[in-house]
């Protein structure tokens, strides 16, 4: 005799009891990161990330700059799209367990995150990278049965093409500067390239700071399109999804479902993410802030080498260290207080970009241009203090937050019990996470 399991039941979502602490708590952390990072875009056109920092700008917010781009540019999207693709993993384990088809759950996820993906970019801010998720999410799944080494072999491979495509890139452009026309043909490319982003910047930063709904509308979807998609499509799509092999493979090996058999590989990649990470990222970061990024030169160069080595063994370096810090009584009672905000994470960055852009643009209250890196650094601590306690409130008296319920509830095409039960309320926060 044999009993089937309801479809209902293969594939309901992940319940409270099923989650990993760890991840959560991860997510959290990063996301004090990610606004970190994108403060500068909230608060600047995206043409000036190619544009050096501005002569006589003050030593604290110079510092501030280098900081950025020292501990967080570049690190914490890294992070995030490992705990994707471990997501994949878990999820893809859960299922497949209960007997239920992974593949068409996944892809309608995909496409859900689409969606919020592509009204995020181009209705409320032009950084998102939730889009890049879901395209790239879906060549994860070609590696989903893939080995471990295999994994790894192409996580490192997709973290070397930006490298390489950009050091490509500057020997061509020092091998025809050595031809008798080839300096000023290109000089004049590079310097009508510079007056293009430089009007771009401009006409951006009109329309942010005082335009309407509408007009920053249209400029949205153009940065978005011409600078943060196609611009960026080699670099940040490769990375994230180089990062969600790795996280595959985290999860292949257990690594975070064990973390006591594990202390050994964190501390040892806690150790080589610091080395690394830490060298690699004081050199980005010096010499990546004063120069100019339109043309390819052999600054430029050094600090994509940097960076390409530097941000990925930094961002293992934070996951190895919150690992080992949860181990110790006392430090995992203060980072239990991220576990909340990392289970409402996706609403937690929807909101950074809903609250920053009211605080910017022309259509709130129109600050845009006036705040600078150290102010930045500070409207982000404000913002992410507010946001733990809220997150708190909120998980306590509900299941999901409102994004992630909506997710839910639109891939699995039935509305998900939204408050808590008192059963509910009290369980611990173990097991599996998608």
């Amino acid at each position: 005799m044999t009993t089937s399991v309801p479809t209902k039941s293969i594939l309901s979502p992940v319940q409270q009891a099923e989650r990993i602490q760890l991840v959560d708590i991860l997510r959290g952390f990063a996301l004090f990161g990610i606004l970190l990072v994108n403060m500068a875009l909230f608060t600047h056109p995206v043409q000036s990330l190619v544009f050096p920092v501005a002569p006589g700008t003050p030593w604290y917010d110079y510092f501030a700059e280098w900081l950025i781009h020292f501990l967080g540019d570049g690190k914490f999207y890294l992070l995030f799209s490992l705990l994707f693709g471990l997501g994949l993993t878990l999820q893809m384990d859960r299922i497949e367990a209960r007997g239920g088809r992974f593949v068409p759950l996944y892809l309608r996820r995909l496409l859900i995150l689409l969606g919020i993906g592509v009204i995020h970019a181009f209705l409320i801010w032009v950084g998102d990278i939730l889009i890049f998720y879901a395209l790239f999410g879906v060549l994860l799944l070609l590696f989903r049965k893939a080995q471990p080494r295999t994994l790894l072999t192409w996580a490192v491979i997709l973290l070397a093409i930006p490298v390489l495509f950009q050091a490509a890139t500057a020997l061509l452009v020092e091998a025809g500067r050595s031809l008798p026309e080839g300096a000023e043909q290109i000089e004049q490319t590079f310097a009508d390239v510079e007056a293009s982003y430089r009007s771009d910047m401009e006409r951006a930063d009109r329309v942010y700071a005082k335009g309407g709904f509408g007009e920053i509308t249209s400029q949205r979807v153009y940065d978005y399109v011409n600078f943060m998609f196609f611009g960026t499509l080699y670099t940040r799509g490769l990375n994230a999804l180089a990062m969600f092999l790795l996280g595959v493979y985290f999860g292949k090996r257990r690594i975070f479902q064990d973390l006591e058999a594990n202390r050994p590989l964190f501390r040892k990649l806690l150790a080589w993410g610091s080395i690394l990470g830490l060298t690699g990222n004081a050199i980005y970061a010096t010499v990546i802030v004063p120069i100019p990024r339109v043309e390819p030169s052999w600054p430029y160069l050094l600090a994509t080498v940097a960076q390409g080595i530097g941000a990925p063994m930094l961002c293992l370096a934070y996951i190895s260290a919150i690992a080992l810090l949860t181990g110790i009584p006392a430090w995992n009672q203060r980072l239990k207080l991220l576990t909340p905000v990392g289970q409402m994470a996706l609403t937690n960055y929807l909101s950074q970009s809903i609250i920053c852009t009211l605080i910017f643009y022309g259509y709130g209250f129109g600050l845009f241009g006036t705040i600078d890196a150290s102010a930045g650094i500070v409207l982000t601590v404000v913002i992410y203090l507010i946001q733990i306690p809220v997150s708190h409130w909120w998980m306590k008296r509900f299941r999901y937050g409102p994004a992630e319920w909506l997710w839910r509830s639109l891939t699995y095409w039935q509305i998900q019990p939204m408050r808590r039960t008192p059963a509910s309320a009290i369980l611990p926060d173990k097991g599996h996470y998608a």
